[in-house]
């Protein structure tokens, strides 16, 4: 599928052989925040999500891909579908780029450009959104880039290490074919 391929990284579906780095990015404490984790997970119970990962967005409603590198094919992070609402016809997003040695290279743009001419295309959403703390300045500027604008403030919305934060919800419209 051309439609999640770009120019250094390419989107695919999960595979078996992911469990290790789903196990270490899911484990990683430093990401929970942002994907509302508050235990670790078991190898067992990601093994089951991987069984279900084929499962159609239209039925569970979300739906994960691994970004990978065209070059060596190897697995540097995650970008989210969730909360795919057909009626009202508009997803979430999130995305991870997994080790700092590879954030900052454009992946993550390059990532978000192509799940969000999916969401457009294929899903025929209306709008894609995605729910940014106050304080993560690089997602902010990431979201802004690709022409997500703010759309609003849930305040106090995120308890995070003794404190709340605000949470800010960020809308990109696109054009139903």
């Amino acid at each position: 599928m051309k439609t999640l391929v770009g120019n250094d990284i390419q989107l695919r579906a999960l595979e078996p052989s992911d469990l290790d780095f789903l196990y270490a990015l899911e484990n990683d404490e430093t990401v929970w925040e942002v994907s509302n984790t508050t235990t670790p997970y078991s190898k067992f119970v990601l093994k089951q999500y991987l069984d279900n990962a084929h499962r159609d967005i239209y039925d569970v409603k979300q739906l994960r891909l691994v970004i990978c590198s065209v070059k060596d094919k190897h697995p540097i992070g995650f970008i989210d579908l969730f909360d795919f609402d057909p009626k009202h016809k508009r997803v979430g997003v999130g995305i991870v780029i997994f080790k700092e040695e590879d954030r900052g290279k454009g992946y993550a743009l390059q990532s978000l450009t192509l799940v969000c001419d999916y969401a457009f295309k294929h899903l025929q959403a209306h709008q894609v959104y995605a729910n940014i703390t106050e304080d993560n300045k690089r997602s902010i500027q990431l979201f802004e880039k690709l022409g997500f604008s703010k759309a609003g403030v849930k305040k106090d919305w995120i308890f995070s290490e003794g404190n709340y934060k605000d949470e800010h919800l960020y809308q990109l419209f696109g054009h139903v074919h």
